[in-house]
């Protein structure tokens, strides 16, 4: 498969997905997955392989909660690249390491202007109410409070595994809750 096809098939697989589409989004994340992982891999040098997988799961977190954001006329290449260096370059700098990832490495052509719509936080609160108090807990600390899956897991005493199911269940709940509240605008 060429980059361009792969390409080509990432952006069919997002719009599809952003149409309600889960199983093109299945496809999109199960492609872009090794990709995201391997640049953390590489840049992150000196990450505990737990750790590497707690960034690619702050990538693939933020990439469901911006997807709305990409804007469908460009490719959607340097916009997963960009959210991947973004989130390690915070990751790294909570660990205290002066970091510089050089974003032509990564992607040429990235978009120069953020145009992220405003989030209305009464809404996201709002969605939030409908989960139970410890996912609520787990999704505020890691997707708003950018705590790593191990902080959290420490913090609400919980393994790390069950932090992560419990995100994962949390984010269905909130994608779910989102495409009816979409569907009834």
């Amino acid at each position: 498969m060429t980059a361009s096809s792969r390409e080509a098939d990432r952006s069919a697989w997002m719009r599809a997905a952003l149409a309600g589409d889960a199983r093109s989004y299945r496809l999109f994340l199960l492609s872009v997955t090794p990709q995201v992982r391997s640049v953390i891999s590489y840049y992150g040098r000196g990450s505990a392989g737990s750790e590497t997988e707690d960034i690619v799961q702050e990538v693939l977190l933020t990439i469901h909660l911006k997807r709305e954001t990409w804007d469908q006329s460009r490719p959607i290449g340097p916009w997963v690249a960009a959210i991947t260096r973004n989130k390690l370059i915070d990751v790294l700098r909570r660990r205290g390491r002066r970091v510089n990832v050089p974003i032509e490495e990564l992607i040429d052509d990235l978009e120069a202007e953020d145009r992220a719509p405003e989030v209305d936080g009464h809404r996201v609160n709002g969605m939030l109410e409908h989960l139970d108090e410890r996912q609520r807990e787990i999704v505020r600390s890691i997707s708003l409070n950018e705590n790593s899956i191990s902080e959290t897991a420490a913090r609400l005493q919980m393994t790390e595994g069950a932090v992560r199911v419990a995100l994962h269940r949390a984010l269905r709940r909130l994608a779910a809750l989102y495409r009816s509240s979409r569907s009834e605008d």
